[in-house]
């Protein structure tokens, strides 16, 4: 009768680990979500911080600009002031020390140097819009290729055309 006993001991006891472990597992649950209430909380207050009025992100992702529509007959000065303002200044020396120096700085491939009146007398000579369309849609040269845009197509013919004009104004 004493192992009908034991067993019973260890049913009790095996019942009673499976309630404490389920008692303890619902604790958890519990406290994880109160916790995740609270953080919840402070994201919803730094995104707030972050992305509210005072921080100034509105501001930088209004729009630029608004459309004038043909039904809209009086255009604001806002939107031609934002025009006028979206009008960049090319910086000519800065393109250049930023791609065309390492050609034309040191002649490489024939390049004629910044600064060698007697390399680009010739060039200078055949005139702006030859030197533009030269710069803009690249040429075989008798010393060497000049590749279009400088080989940066991204370049508009405004920022070539500025290049060119800073590269004349070295070298004249």
């Amino acid at each position: 009768m004493s192992s009908v006993m034991t067993d019973q001991a260890l049913i009790r006891t095996v019942s009673w680990g499976a309630i404490g472990g389920i008692v303890l597992t619902l604790f958890l649950i519990l406290l994880g979500t109160i916790n995740a209430s609270d953080v919840n909380e402070r994201q919803r207050m730094d995104r707030n911080t972050r992305y509210g009025a005072s921080s100034g992100a509105t501001e930088r992702v209004k729009a630029v600009g608004q459309m004038n529509l043909a039904s809209n007959t009086a255009a604001s000065s806002a939107t031609t002031q934002v025009a006028a303002t979206a009008t960049a200044i090319i910086d000519g020396k800065k393109i250049y020390n930023g791609m065309c120096v390492a050609c034309h700085g040191a002649g490489v491939a024939g390049a004629p140097r910044v600064g060698d009146k007697g390399a680009w007398a010739e060039r200078i000579d055949k005139g702006a819009t030859t030197l533009y369309a030269n710069a803009i849609n690249g040429v075989q040269g008798s010393s060497g290729v000049m590749p279009a845009k400088g080989g940066n197509p991204a370049l508009s013919d405004d920022e070539i055309k500025a290049v060119v004009d800073y590269m004349v104004a070295q070298s004249n």
